[in-house]
């Protein structure tokens, strides 16, 4: 089987994905346009060798909608022999494009891809789609189906995290994100967003919150207790009859951040980037999906790893460093609890919390900052993985080369 080889990473700053974000006038395909053209001027790819583009988009509409993989290809100029698809794995999107995107090359079938995704959740808010899993009321009640908020609040309850647990994380992956802005840790990856003007609209990511604390994040109100009192919390509990009630301890400040931005990999076999003088940063080493109960919903991750590292033959201290979505603060706990991982492996330059989860995107920007990172601390292994809704998980290790 042929190896796939990560040759570059792009990433926009994430704008805060509301009214007054500084993204908020970019059309989403502006954004994933400014990521096509950079990695074509910075490696001067000669794009009649890329073979497709595959971009992850959770709410596919509206703007969003009509393929806007093949829009931006377009639009970016890259030749006309390059295809482009989107797809939607919801909040895995963006790592599920790797994945499919090195598949194609390992198969020996394609040469060179774009992969990566976007989400512009100003402009398209997240639901907009609809969709029978959330909002057919057959499907909810025959499956115990709610909201993520629940599940995490769910998740929190059952294994034992406090709101004190879950601030003191998210306070950390503040400080931690903090630190990176500062060190420019994020420099190699994020290219600043600027308008057809050349003028700069945002160059870093907008939602760090520099001097965030576990007292600061206790003034915030838990985000889903009036939605569990609607009904939602019954509807769980029918399924997790061991749970007495559920604690309702997430809230906006220890729960993922909605930004807007986009990503992408240069992803290509090891004869194309010879051909074309492209130097390998990395390899992408196994790749793993698995389906998970989807009441609960949100522990994909750990299955996932454990499925992931089955198939590289690896064990869980082979890995240096780990991104793992920070989608909830009660997932990454209930990650390094159930894998025996130490915190200061994870999540190194802060996570979702800090920094935002642009749905389609978040996937390929985690990857793309943790190839950054393993290069910049002279480490070998990572591995990215997020929770689905739906119940999913996904997990991929990276190799440095």
């Amino acid at each position: 089987m042929a190896e796939a080889f990560i040759y570059d990473a792009v990433r926009t700053p994430r704008g805060r994905g509301k009214s007054d974000g500084s993204l908020h006038e970019v059309q989403p395909i502006q954004l994933l346009t400014s990521v096509l053209k950079e990695i074509q001027q910075r490696n001067q790819l000669d794009t009649s060798y890329v073979d497709d583009v595959i971009m992850g988009c959770v709410t596919p509409v509206g703007e969003q909608g009509a393929d806007i993989a093949r829009t931006a290809v377009i639009e970016a100029g890259y030749a006309e022999s390059v295809a482009g698809v989107q797809l939607n794995r919801f909040c895995s999107s963006g790592l599920e494009a790797i994945n499919q995107a090195a598949a194609y090359v390992m198969s020996g079938q394609v040469d060179m891809i774009v992969a990566g995704g976007v989400e512009s959740m100003s402009r398209v808010p997240m639901g907009t789609d609809g969709g029978a899993l959330f909002m057919n009321p057959q499907i909810v009640a025959r499956h115990n189906i709610v909201p993520q908020g629940i599940s995490a609040d769910l998740i929190a309850t059952k294994y034992g995290y406090s709101r004190t647990d879950l601030d003191r994380f998210a306070a950390e992956s503040y400080r931690r994100a903090t630190d990176a802005q500062k060190e420019n840790r994020f420099a190699k990856s994020l290219v600043p967003y600027k308008d057809e003007l050349g003028i700069t609209l945002l160059d870093r990511d907008e939602g760090v919150r520099p001097g965030t604390t576990v007292e600061s994040l206790g003034n915030l109100k838990p985000a889903f207790e009036m939605m569990g009192s609607m009904g939602l919390d019954a509807l769980a509990l029918m399924k997790y009859a061991e749970v007495d009630k559920i604690n309702h301890v997430h809230h906006a400040g220890n729960s993922s951040q909605i930004v807007d931005g986009a990503a992408g990999l240069l992803i290509g076999s090891k004869e194309i980037g010879e051909k074309l003088g492209l130097k390998p940063r990395a390899k992408i080493k196994a790749f793993a999906i698995i389906g998970s109960e989807p009441t609960i919903m949100l522990t994909g991750p750990v299955p996932a790893t454990q499925k992931v590292l089955k198939k590289a033959g690896m064990s869980i201290s082979d890995i240096d460093l780990f991104e793992v979505n920070e989608a909830f603060a009660a997932i990454p706990l209930f990650f390094m609890e159930q894998l025996g991982v130490d915190h200061d492996k994870v999540n190194v330059n802060g996570g979702a919390i800090a920094l935002g989860h642009p749905l389609g995107a978040t996937g390929a920007i985690i990857s793309a900052t943790l190839i950054d990172e393993l290069e910049r601390s002279g480490k070998q292994f990572g591995l990215s993985t997020l929770c689905i809704g739906g119940g999913m998980g996904i997990a991929t290790i990276f190799e440095m080369v």
